[in-house]
């Protein structure tokens, strides 16, 4: 990609490796340059926290106000009911309208964090149910599914590779990327948004948008997409061995948030600070190429900006701490995830095993047994392994400290 930005906003996005495709660079750079470009991102309300699977696209948010333009967040409060079959083997399961209400309040709660409603350039925090709840099946038909070929979406790669497997895709499903490109429409007519940026997947549903708003409203408008990012060993970002990585607190601790950049592989250091913290891209360039023990003072620095910008610098510092406690000094940091359990909880006593799971340290009993037989797990630092051994109110008065390993630490206590 030899292509020379004048813009700020084109330049960040491809110095510091957030560009996968752009549908027309210098269309684009050019409206970025003339004035404020309102742009936006769609997040279908599938859970009550997104993960940080979702972190590369909220950063774009973030730096296209801080470049002076206008982050749009649409929240899929419609598109959520028919489910994005995009790269997915089977149907998403069918949420009710009050579990959808309820995901977007949890996912509404990290954007303030990224974003700035208010200024010269406030962001906007939209929900497509505004205008897709109210449409009229045969008017929609008539108006905007005629623009439409079937052929044409046949060959998009994320419907081809569901057919292509003999997998089953509903009517249902096969709408949804007729909604998505109804969505980029409205928003162009509504709020004269000129830009849709998504994940590299989003492809297809973006250039259809795109392609639907020129026919209707002969309005030229964009599509930017990020790279679809996984880790160097080949995982998918936003899971880890113990679940999602949740941005909200509720969800996930801040403390095991900063552990899991803090765990990041060398080879990702230098490209995760560039996608998902501010400093600038020499900085991470050099903490990137840094080896040895060295490497690890850089993935310290990642944890802390990362946390920093989802949690507040009070608690990425409170996280740092408790790890160098836990691991520097073998003691009990205060803010390691604790399960509190009650009297009740314990009756006449809980198995190691049990706490290992309940403490989430383990996903499921056979999961916690094993890693208990091969003496992976101790108990206030010491190995143990005898996966039924009892906990009563007595050992709990004081807490007990559970390791996985040498990163994953989890407090039991009586409450």
């Amino acid at each position: 990609m030899t292509y020379h930005p004048k813009s700020d906003f084109i330049r960040v996005m491809m110095e510091r490796g957030f560009l996968a495709d752009c549908t027309d660079y210098q269309g684009l750079d050019e409206a970025l340059v003339k004035g404020v470009v309102p742009g936006y991102i769609g997040f279908d309300a599938t859970a009550k926290s997104l993960h940080v699977g979702s972190l590369i696209q909220i950063m774009m948010l973030r730096w296209l106000q801080k470049t002076g333009h206008q982050p749009i967040t649409l929240m899929g409060g419609g598109t959520t009911k028919v489910g994005d079959p995009s790269f997915r083997a089977d149907e998403r399961p069918l949420l009710t309208p009050a579990q959808i209400d309820d995901n977007i309040a949890g996912i509404k709660k990290v954007f303030a964090k990224y974003v700035s409603y208010e200024g010269e350039t406030p962001a906007l925090m939209l929900n497509n149910a505004e205008w897709l709840d109210e449409l009229n099946y045969l008017d929609f038909l008539r108006d905007i599914g005629r623009h439409f070929s079937v052929n044409r979406m046949l060959s998009f790669e994320s419907v081809k590779s569901r057919l292509d497997r003999e997998q089953s895709l509903s009517f249902l499903e096969f709408n949804y990327m007729i909604l998505q490109a109804y969505d980029f429409l409205e928003l162009n007519r509504r709020y004269g948004c000129l830009l849709q940026m998504g994940g590299s997947d989003q492809w297809g549903n973006i250039v259809n948008g795109i392609d639907l708003t020129r026919r209707v409203l002969d309005h030229e408008i964009f599509g930017l997409t990020s790279p679809l990012l996984t880790t160097s060993d080949g995982k998918k970002m936003g899971k880890s061995q113990s679940g999602a990585i949740w941005l909200n607190e509720d969800m996930l601790s801040s403390y095991e948030f900063w552990q899991f950049w803090r765990n990041t592989t060398d080879a990702d250091v230098g490209r995760f600070l560039k996608l998902y913290t501010e400093l600038p891209v020499a900085e991470c360039d050099r903490l990137g190429a840094l080896e040895g023990s060295e490497i690890n003072d850089a993935k310290i620095i990642l944890a802390n900006e990362v946390t920093a910008l989802c949690h507040g610098r009070a608690a990425a510092e409170a996280a740092e701490a408790t790890a160098r406690e836990v691991f520097e000094k073998g003691g009990v940091g205060d803010d390691l995830p604790t399960l509190t359990l009650s009297a009740d909880d314990l009756g006449e006593g809980i198995s190691l095993a049990q706490l290992v799971v309940r403490s989430g340290l383990a996903k499921t009993g056979k999961d916690g047994k094993r890693l208990i037989a091969e003496g992976a797990l101790k108990v206030d630092d010491k190995t143990c392994t005898d996966a039924g051994r009892m906990f009563t109110t007595a050992d709990l008065e004081s807490s007990v400290k559970l390791s996985a390993g040498k990163k994953r630490h989890a407090l039991v206590s009586l409450g």
